[in-house]
């Protein structure tokens, strides 16, 4: 139904994103995408990259005075650092002779990239595999945020351990697991989680957070952590358990997976479900107000594919950066001898943009999902199809299993 495709290598001269199937009329300012790109940059422990480039993206099509036309929407985010590489990533042939980069990072893309697309350059790997990427898709993701504030839906999210230091507090457990009030805002808490510098609920364990990355730093070492993406006010009826492509689990996995560095999704208490009772797994149905809800939410918001109507919850597991400033072996593919792994300027710990990145997708999908079941040329007409839905959802039960 939507779809967005990013074009473009990490000292390139830009990022190129073209996004398509939103209806018409969602309210779109410069500047709130413009906001979303600046969260993506953000934490303690970015490399010298972030000191360079200010994301902006510049809308070349489909919005005009702040709304979408329900055409395909174009954007471009320049690569501020495009001047200094302008000569190394030019189309044209080279004028003078080009260093390649024979020296294949373990963890990053170089070596399976150069033996899949038959490059004799590690460059050619390094540009699109960059996590630069990322960049171009927050922009896409910031047009289903809109759309999806139409309808009460939030997304948020936070970190909730950077190299193996968590918080006191389960916030997880806290905030959704086990609880199902209906006045949280995924949005709010979000918001909370970016006053910190590495985006986590607690301050006692950002402190620790900071001394670990210091410690990092100083050994030339990266950190890889966890983060949970999350959202509320999410409808009960979206995906299916028809089809193995409908389920909307499935398809929050695959967005998740999609990011770089991902190495693990898991939604509600997930791998934690496999240890436990079912008793102690399942959440308990309740009728209560004229609606259906459950004790608690362990399933984080879907059963068999479909929404239940509580929060989304995903857990997301980053790995360490690939780059190390005090590299380990690899092998030198000029000559095929053991080697120390070639640096390339990068972040120590990138987690706290990740999570940017993971609830920027988690926003997609929903805004997928949501859209294949209410459609909608225009956002008045999704608007209307989903406020028929919602008010006669309880009456169709009541009505299919009245004796």
């Amino acid at each position: 139904m939507i779809r967005f495709l990013t074009a473009g290598e990490s000292h390139g001269k830009g990022l190129t994103v073209i996004v398509e199937g939103f209806p018409s009329n969602i309210k779109i300012e410069n500047e709130y995408i413009n906001y979303h790109l600046s969260r993506r940059q953000m934490g303690y422990g970015r490399g010298g990259r972030m000191k360079i480039e200010t994301d902006a993206a510049e809308i070349n099509g489909g919005i005009r005075f702040q709304k979408t036309l329900g055409s395909p929407i174009s954007m471009f985010i320049q690569n501020r650092d495009w001047v200094n590489w302008e000569e190394k990533m030019t189309e044209h042939k080279p004028k003078d002779k080009t260093e390649k980069i024979t020296i294949p990072r373990p963890g990053h893309a170089d070596l399976v990239g150069i033996s899949k697309y038959n490059f004799s350059d590690i460059r050619n790997s390094i540009e699109r595999s960059s996590a630069r990427e990322t960049a171009a898709r927050v922009a896409a993701c910031s047009i289903a945020r809109s759309f999806l504030d139409n309808f009460g839906i939030k997304v948020g999210s936070f970190v909730e351990n950077i190299g193996g230091i968590y918080p006191k507090k389960n916030f997880a457990d806290e905030l959704f697991l086990n609880n199902v009030e209906d006045d949280l805002d995924a949005w709010e808490i979000a918001k909370q989680a970016d006053e910190s510098s590495v985006r986590v609920l607690d301050k006692d364990q950002e402190t620790k957070i900071i001394n670990k990355i210091k410690k990092a730093k100083k050994q030339g070492d990266t950190l890889g952590g966890t983060m949970i993406a999350f959202a509320t006010s999410v409808p009960l009826g979206l995906g299916s358990f028809i089809h193995y492509d409908t389920k909307l689990d499935a398809a929050i996995a695959h967005s998740m997976m999609s990011i770089n560095a991902v190495k693990g999704v898991e939604i509600g208490t997930g791998f934690h479900s496999a240890n436990i009772f079912g008793s102690e797994s399942h959440d308990e149905i309740v009728y209560e107000n004229n609606n259906f809800s459950r004790k608690t939410n362990r399933a984080g918001g879907i059963e068999g594919g479909i929404s239940t109507g509580l929060p989304i919850i995903v857990r997301v597991a980053m790995k360490p950066i690939a780059t190390l400033m005090s590299p380990i072996e690899t092998v030198d593919l000029s000559s095929f001898k053991s080697i120390q792994a070639r640096r390339e300027r990068s972040d120590f710990v990138a987690v706290p943009a990740c999570a940017v990145i993971a609830e920027s997708m988690l926003a997609w999908t929903l805004a997928d999902f949501f859209l294949k079941k209410f459609g909608g040329d225009s956002l008045e007409e999704t608007i209307d199809n989903y406020k028929t839905y919602t008010k006669k959802l309880n009456n169709r039960i009541k009505k299919n299993f009245k004796k």
